[in-house]
């Protein structure tokens, strides 16, 4: 069987040490052949791969990004649909398409195999958001960032008596911020599962400046204060009709200032959680991922994704993962 592989939205560590796993796993036990869709949902509207021979994921497990590229690409835009990538798919000789992504990547995969197509899924996001899935590989790394940065921020902090606002990935939920910030000893930590006051904000900081401490805020980029009805975006929307968030920190470090009287900076992570080599975790989390994914291809489960639950790899339909995102 001729097995095709894609990576679609936004990029993170450990997407080739799934790759790597699935290839590896469907070379060696089962003989199939592999191919990669250049920059996810694209490569398959246009018909555009290239082979992924078993030297070609050689030691791919510890770079990060992907070897195959990704995009935000609509599959079901600008010239795209069933028609077309069945099409490409048997002119191709491609039976099977693996699709690792996050919402919306699955939400088109689910389109695409009730029309008629043969894909699994791989769950990706550094916001580990997906509820029918106990961690998503990418998670770990990012949060290893952003600790990181948290404690780097923290000693500039104190040297100059400053509050520092820093603020993570996340989208509309907290994880990276709840655990970042736990972490590194935050002082608030505001995610948007819980509406907070800028006045409590600003009473936080001043009680940690009081106490001899330089106050060190951590905000999800989806977090909405009590004054607010929807998340801070003033990017527009990605082709999936969703806003692009981020700058909160912007947003809430002049009115800190403000509140409190204590010289406020804000600095926004944004992409740096997303690159760099995976932890091992996220590489051997990536890789479990991979050769399950593989065994779902040999087994016919269609239209199901592939999850960590405990300890265990199951399988969850696409409209059951869909359905719980956290």
């Amino acid at each position: 069987m001729k097995i095709g592989i894609l990576t679609s939205g936004g990029d993170c560590p450990g997407l080739n040490a799934v790759i790597r796993g699935a290839v590896l796993k469907g070379i060696a036990i089962h003989g199939h052949e592999f191919v990669g869709f250049r920059d996810g949902w694209r490569g398959v509207v246009e018909g555009d791969i290239i082979e992924i021979p078993r030297t070609m994921v050689r030691g791919i497990a510890k770079q990060g990004g992907t070897i195959l590229g990704t995009s935000r690409t609509n599959p079901f835009e600008n010239g795209g649909g069933p028609e077309v990538i069945t099409a490409h798919m048997d002119r191709l000789g491609i039976e099977a398409i693996i699709a690792i992504g996050g919402e919306g990547t699955l939400a088109a995969a689910k389109r695409l195999t009730d029309a008629g197509l043969k894909i699994v899924g791989v769950p990706k996001t550094v916001d580990n958001d997906l509820d029918a899935t106990d961690y998503t590989f990418g998670f770990d790394t990012a949060v290893q960032i952003a600790t990181e940065a948290l404690d780097r921020l923290r000693t500039t902090g104190e040297s100059h008596h400053r509050c520092m606002i820093v603020e993570v990935m996340g989208r509309h939920v907290g994880w990276i911020a709840l655990h970042a910030g736990m972490a590194a000893g935050a002082h608030a930590i505001l995610i948007p599962e819980q509406k907070v006051s800028i006045e409590q904000i600003a009473q936080w900081v001043k009680e940690a400046h009081t106490r001899g401490r330089a106050p060190l805020v951590v905000v999800a980029e989806g977090f909405v204060p009590d004054h607010m009805e929807s998340p801070h975006s003033e990017r527009g929307l990605d082709t999936f009709g969703r806003p692009r968030l981020g700058g909160i920190a912007d947003q809430l470090t002049p009115e800190i200032e403000a509140l409190t009287g204590i010289e406020t900076r804000a600095t926004i992570l944004g992409h740096i959680q997303r690159g760099g080599v995976p932890s091992a975790f996220d590489r051997v989390l990536a890789t479990r991922l991979g050769m399950a994914a593989i065994d779902s291809v040999v087994e016919g489960r269609w239209g199901t994704m592939v999850a960590l639950k405990g300890t265990e790899i199951e399988r969850v339909a696409f409209e059951d993962a869909l359905d719980k995102l956290k």
